[in-house]
């Protein structure tokens, strides 16, 4: 078996592709792409102009049209959609999965997604995607697909494989063969392997496995990848409230959830607190973006206000002003490493595996030691670069061990805390805890000041 070797886009071959598109020379542009994998045809198109990329997909065949349209991002899917008529695509929507199909009618506007519904040939397919659009998208039941195999468990062998026959003309990949009885409740899962190595005359009833992981249709996307993550499942059936199997969601699918998922974990960690990609409008950016920025401010602002108060304190010891950033830059740097390794934990649904006490007992150890050794480290640099001013090389120290104490204290519970009621978690990793650790970081470390120091 020849292997198949991966295709490198050049300068040369997108120059060769772009003359023959200018001088219309359609054998040429298919000559081209032929043996060409969709997804690289796609990386292709980003290198085009858009009307380059309509002309290309124009020019081929409905099914590698329909496969590359899934493989483009959603920015440059959108620009291509707009410049084509709908009859177009809804011809290509009908090659595609229900799944796919449902998720590209999501993007356009309800005017043109009735106008692509009703151009619509197969009303199969149209059932199918007009089902996924009732759910939510971020949902089991808006992201599964309606393209999967079902045997009924009073069939033999003979009949279950003619209709894995029938039914395949329409399923991309064959995962599992799902069971199902006459009310098409979901019993169980047989393989392939069992059905092919059971007699004509057997019964499905009696070589199907009845421990099936399933999920239901209003599941959070992010929980289903997290029960296939869990079980190492290649798919998963989708039931509804009464049993009744209606989809399948496969591990390519889940593919795309981890990544929207962690692309939204990103944003939010970094002070974004809506999921938005720089083609966006200046005002969708401008939301997503300011509300964090605002809470910087604000907490800049009664930063400014607490080092006033110590004003006096600080006209007295000036040194004191040069170790403020040392303060609140080790708060913030604890902080964020503290309430990361949560939110990774609380993605993974491990946060919880060790209870509560014995989470903040291990956090509060990690945090005794580092604060020790860095205490320490700055007590030594102190003493060394300001001669023997041991009570102020104090101050630092012990500002700095009880400032690490409390930024992983509020690293490891913010998030925590923010989860339970519903919130990103990976919101606490950005702006708010950075910011409540340097208030807190300024008001310990100048109350340490005015004790040891006299004030």
């Amino acid at each position: 078996m020849e292997a198949i070797k991966q295709f490198e886009l050049s300068k040369e071959y997108l120059e060769s592709l772009q003359l023959g598109i200018e001088q219309g020379n359609v054998d040429f542009i298919r000559e081209s792409l032929d043996g060409v994998n969709e997804a690289d045809i796609a990386a292709i198109l980003d290198e085009l102009s858009l009307q380059e990329s309509v002309y290309v997909l124009r020019l081929l065949e409905n099914q590698l049209a329909a496969d590359i349209l899934i493989e483009l991002d959603d920015v440059t899917l959108l620009k291509v959609l707009r410049e084509i008529e709908n009859s177009e695509i809804a011809a290509w929507i009908e090659m595609m999965d229900s799944d796919d199909g449902a998720d590209i009618l999501n993007l356009l506007s309800e005017k043109d997604r009735e106008e692509v519904i009703s151009d619509f040939q197969d009303k199969v397919k149209s059932e199918q995607v007009l089902e996924l659009l009732r759910y939510e998208e971020d949902t089991a039941g808006g992201i599964m697909a309606k393209e999967f195999i079902r045997a009924n468990k009073n069939w033999n062998v003979v009949q279950t494989i003619n209709e894995i026959r029938r039914q395949a003309e329409n399923v991309e990949k064959i995962y599992s063969i799902y069971v199902v009885d006459n009310r098409q409740q979901l019993m169980g899962r047989v393989s392939l392997k069992r059905i092919i190595l059971a007699g004509a005359d057997t019964k499905i009833e009696d070589i199907y496995d009845d421990e099936v992981i399933s999920v239901p249709v209003h599941m959070d996307q992010e929980e289903v990848a997290s029960v296939m993550r869990k079980y190492d499942l290649e798919s998963v059936p989708v039931i509804n409230a009464k049993n009744k199997l209606v989809g399948r969601i496969t591990v390519d699918d889940i593919l795309d959830v981890v990544q929207e998922e962690a692309d939204e974990d990103i944003q939010a960690m970094s002070g974004i607190s809506a999921q938005v990609d720089e083609y966006d409008s200046v005002y969708k950016l401008t939301k997503a973006r300011l509300p964090w920025l605002m809470i910087g401010i604000i907490g800049g602002l009664l930063g400014a206000g607490f080092i006033g108060f110590f004003e006096a304190g600080l006209a007295k010891v000036t040194a004191l002003a040069f170790f403020i950033p040392l303060i609140t830059a080790t708060g913030g740097n604890v902080g964020i490493q503290s309430s990361t390794l949560v939110v990774q934990s609380l993605a993974n649904k491990s946060a919880f595996d060790d209870s509560l006490s014995r989470r903040f007992m291990k956090g509060l150890l990690v945090a005794i030691i580092n604060g020790l050794v860095l205490a320490s480290f700055v007590f030594g640099m102190v003493v060394l670069f300001y001669g023997n001013e041991v009570k102020f090389a104090m101050v630092i120290s012990i500002a700095l061990f009880c400032v690490v104490l409390l930024a992983s204290f509020m690293g490891t519970f913010t998030p925590i805390v923010l989860d339970r009621f519903g919130i990103n978690p990976a919101l606490a990793s950005g702006p708010f805890i950075t910011t409540a650790n340097d208030l807190i970081g300024l008001a310990v470390y100048f109350l340490v000041a005015m004790s040891l120091l006299s004030l």
